[in-house]
C-alpha cells in the first residue's frame, strides 16, 4: 500500500500532524498500537506552566528564555507564536472547542482542588483568570455512590485555603446499580455511557443536583459527561440552576476519550487511514530514505510512502525504552540524545529534574530524524519523542505535541 505520508503513533501528536497533512489534500496513514496518552487528559492543554520552579504568566515570553535545544527553540519563536493560533483552529474544526490565549495563561481547578496554569481548556471546563480566589463561598461536591476515581477529600482541602465553605455528598441512582455492584466497573467512562443513553436519565441526574445543592453557590462534580457528544455537558448547565464546575477524575478521562474520538473522526472525514491496534515492527531504508514500514497486522505487506512522520511518545508509550544497561528506539533503531552511562539518566533526589525526561530522538535542525549519525531525508520526528524538554515540570507536554506536530506537517508540505 502506498501513501503520500505514513504516521507512526495515533495520539494527539500523530493525529494533530496527519489531520494538517490530509487538509492540504495528502494521502494519510496513522498505524496507532491503540490507547494513548489523551486518555489522560486533564481537560486542558499546556503550553509552558512553569519555569524553573515559578509559575509562567504570559507562555510567549517565556519560552524566549528556554535552552536552545528545546523543542520550542528549535520551531523558532515567531513560528511558536503562529503555530499557537492555528492550533485551537485545527481542534475547533474537528469538533473541539477550546479556549486560551498563548500569551496569557489561565487557571484550571485541578482534582488536588488547587488552581494551575493553562493554555487552552476545553468548553466542558470553567476557567478562571486568577489563581488565589476562587468566585463563590459556598460549594457542594457531588458524588456518585461507589465512585472510587474522584477524590472529594483532596477537593474539599484544597478549596478550604481558598476560604471556601465545602461540603461533600454522595447520591445513588438506579440506573448505575448495575455497574455499582462491581467496583471495577464503576468507572467514568461507563457512568458516561449511561448518560449517552438518553434524556431521561439526565434530567432525572439535574433534579437530583438541583435539590442536593440547595444553599449553595456552586455544584462541583467529576467529569464523566459526554463520551461521544459534548452536549451531555452543555444540556446539563443548562438543566442545574447552579454554577457547574466539573473536575477531572482518574484516568480513563471521558473529555480525552471523547477528543480522541473526533480528532480521529475528522482525519478519516478527510480522506486519512487510519490503523488501529497496529504496530510497526521495522523499517526498510535505501539511500538514506525511509520507503516502507512492516507492521504487525500487515505481514508481509508493506506500507510504503514518501515522507513519514515518527510521533510515537517517549517512556509512557515505549517510543522509548530504557533498559538497565541501554536506551534506544525500539522502531527503526534511530539514534538518541541522551547519556550513554546508565548511572547519569537519574537523580538521586527523587523531586529533582530528572535527566532521562530530556531524553529524546535526535534530530535535525528540521526536525528529520538520525540514524548512525545521519539525517534521514524523509523521517521527521514530532511530539514526545523528541528530547530537549522535561514537560512534566514544565507543563508543556500538549503544547509540544500540537507546535511541532504542525510544524513537522509544515516542512512536509514545503
Amino acid at each position: 500500500m502506498k501513501f503520500d505520508n505514513i504516521i507512526i503513533g495515533g495520539g494527539l501528536s500523530g493525529l494533530t500532524c496527519g489531520i494538517k497533512l490530509a487538509e492540504q489534500g495528502k494521502k494519510c496513514a496513522i498505524v496507532s498500537s491503540g490507547q494513548s496518552a489523551i486518555h489522560f487528559f486533564s481537560g486542558s492543554f499546556d503550553l509552558l506552566g512553569k519555569l524553573n520552579g515559578q509559575e509562567v504568566k504570559n507562555p510567549l515570553e517565556a519560552i524566549k528564555t528556554l535552552p536552545d535545544a528545546h523543542p520550542y527553540q528549535r520551531v523558532g519563536i515567531k513560528n511558536i507564536a503562529r503555530l499557537a493560533v492555528e492550533a485551537p483552529q485545527l481542534l475547533d474544526r474537528a469538533g473541539l472547542q477550546f479556549s486560551g490565549k498563548s500569551d496569557q495563561n489561565h487557571f484550571v481547578l485541578t482534582p488536588m482542588g488547587i488552581m494551575k496554569p493553562t493554555w487552552l481548556t476545553i468548553d466542558d471546563f470553567t476557567r478562571f483568570e486568577q489563581n488565589d480566589v476562587f468566585p463563590w463561598k459556598k460549594a457542594v461536591i457531588l458524588n456518585f455512590s461507589g465512585f472510587l476515581d474522584f477524590h472529594t477529600l483532596f477537593v474539599q482541602d484544597g478549596l478550604k485555603k481558598y476560604d471556601v465553605d465545602v461540603q461533600i455528598k454522595n447520591f445513588a441512582m438506579k440506573e448505575f446499580e448495575a455497574i455499582r455492584r462491581n467496583p471495577s466497573e464503576m468507572r467514568s467512562t461507563n457512568i458516561a455511557k449511561v448518560f449517552d443513553q438518553g434524556e431521561d436519565v439526565l434530567n432525572e441526574f439535574a433534579q437530583k443536583v438541583n435539590q442536593l445543592s440547595e444553599g449553595f453557590e456552586v455544584v462541583i462534580l467529576p467529569a464523566v459527561f459526554g463520551l461521544f457528544t459534548k452536549n451531555v455537558v452543555t444540556d446539563l448547565k443548562s438543566m442545574i440552576n447552579k454554577p457547574l464546575v466539573l473536575i477531572p477524575a482518574i484516568p480513563p478521562s471521558v473529555p480525552g476519550i471523547r477528543s480522541q474520538i473526533l480528532l480521529r473522526k475528522r482525519f478519516e472525514e478527510l480522506g486519512g487511514t487510519y490503523f488501529l491496534g497496529d504496530i510497526v515492527e521495522e523499517g526498510t531504508f535505501k539511500n538514506n530514505r525511509l520507503v516502507a514500514v512492516q507492521t504487525n497486522n500487515h505481514g508481509n505487506i508493506k506500507l510504503e510512502a514518501d515522507q513519514f512522520v515518527l510521533a510515537s511518545g517517549s517512556f509512557y508509550s515505549k517510543g522509548i525504552v530504557a533498559t538497565r544497561d541501554k536506551l534506544y528506539e525500539p522502531i527503526l533503531g534511530l539514534d538518541i540524545d541522551g547519556d550513554i552511562d546508565s548511572e547519569k539518566w537519574l537523580d538521586e533526589k527523587f523531586f529533582n529534574d530528572q535527566p532521562y525526561m530530556h531524553y529524546g530522538v535526535k534530530t535535525d535542525s528540521g526536525f528529520r530524524a538520525l540514524k548512525n549519525g545521519k539525517p534521514i531525508e524523509n523521517l521527521f520526528a514530532a511530539g514526545s519523542v523528541l528530547g530537549g524538554a522535561n514537560a512534566l515540570k514544565e507543563g508543556s507536554g500538549a503544547g509540544i505535541s500540537l507546535l511541532t506536530s504542525l510544524h513537522v506537517a509544515e516542512q512536509i508540505l514545503k
